[in-house]
């Protein structure tokens, strides 16, 4: 998503790429300086910012949009056992913290979100919506 997002010519960052830091319990957070940083010096018109951590929503009043992109759990299980381009959900215990975010997590995100969007369409499709959206 991120990126077909710079492909064609927008600001996105993936918070998994140095904008977060690892916790004791082997899950990460954001780097909640950082991106306040970033958000509140970032002149491009739009700026996405793809990720999730619990901590995100000490941020959740700098966005302008929160967009959850959703699909069926059985279709993120098939994506995380044929990815290659990101080990997370391969081990057993990523797999069940996997899960187990789907299955909670996902509903709060729902209910803060302003917009969702189904990711079984097309990423075209998907990347045409967020744009739609943030009237891009």
């Amino acid at each position: 998503m991120v990126r077909e997002l710079v492909a064609r010519g927008y600001k996105a960052i993936d918070t998994d790429d140095g904008w977060c830091e690892p916790v004791a319990d082997g899950r990460q957070r954001w780097r909640v300086d950082a991106i306040r940083d970033l958000l509140s010096t970032e002149d491009a018109a739009v700026l996405f910012v793809a990720g999730c951590e619990e901590n995100q929503v000490e941020l959740h009043p700098w966005f302008d949009h929160i967009v959850l992109l959703s699909a069926p759990v059985e279709v993120l299980v098939e994506r995380v056992a044929r990815r290659t381009d990101n080990p997370y959900g391969k081990a057993p215990e990523e797999f069940r913290r996997f899960l187990d975010d789907v299955e909670f997590v996902e509903p709060r995100l729902r209910a803060v979100a302003t917009h969702e969007v189904r990711t079984t369409v097309p990423l075209d499709e998907v990347v045409t919506t967020l744009l739609r959206l943030v009237d891009a």
